[in-house]
């Protein structure tokens, strides 16, 4: 069993929210392991008993800010009633991480942040691409039952730009207006679509 795997510690979620804080609001590169250690208020040894080392406390982070969106996703998808509300779900999943309560503010996708920071075959790049393709799939998933594969791929794929632009610019402009906007831009092109099963 690696550190990472461990049950959970009181010390470790500690870690874990310090670690969170610190690489959305300074970056990875930029947080070093005692000012995470100091910010948890934990002795050092703590951090290796939890994890085997910063590339597993990434490893961590990158899997816990999926489980984050997971949720909030789940939540909007629960008073979700057709296809269209569900992928809708997917914009307004993206608009409630934004509008999350950030120490230092909104500077975007977390996820993509620290991907930007990792060398091209670190496995952090690999959990990050494998997000954005669940969330593409999950509006995938829900569109095929609107129009045939082929259409539903090609939808997704663009509803799938869209967010990802839209994700971008509200980082960079530090609110969720952006998504906002997207979530309208989305919600005009699945009104022209049929609203039954194909």
């Amino acid at each position: 069993m690696t550190p990472s795997r461990r049950r959970p510690s009181p010390a470790r979620r500690r870690l874990l929210d310090a670690a969170a804080t610190r690489f959305y609001a300074h970056g990875i590169a930029a947080t070093g392991i005692d000012a995470i250690v100091a910010d948890a208020s934990v002795a050092k040894m703590s951090l290796y008993n939890n994890f085997s080392s910063k590339a597993d406390l990434v490893h961590a982070y990158l899997t816990e800010r999926h489980a984050e969106w997971l949720a909030l996703y789940a939540r909007r998808r629960a008073d979700a009633d057709s296809p269209t509300a569900r992928v809708l779900a997917v914009f307004d999943a993206y608009r409630d991480h934004a509008e999350l309560a950030y120490d230092h503010g909104f500077r975007g996708c977390g996820l993509l942040n620290a991907a930007a920071e990792l060398p091209a075959d670190d496995p952090g790049r690999e959990a990050v691409r494998r997000h954005k393709e669940e969330v593409e799939q999950i509006m995938h998933d829900e569109l095929a039952h609107l129009v045939v594969d082929d259409e539903a791929a090609r939808l997704a794929e663009h509803l799938s730009f869209l967010l990802e632009g839209a994700m971008a610019r509200a980082g960079l402009e530090g609110g969720p207006d952006r998504l906002t906007h997207a979530r309208t831009l989305a919600e005009t092109l699945l009104s022209a679509l049929p609203q039954d099963a194909p």
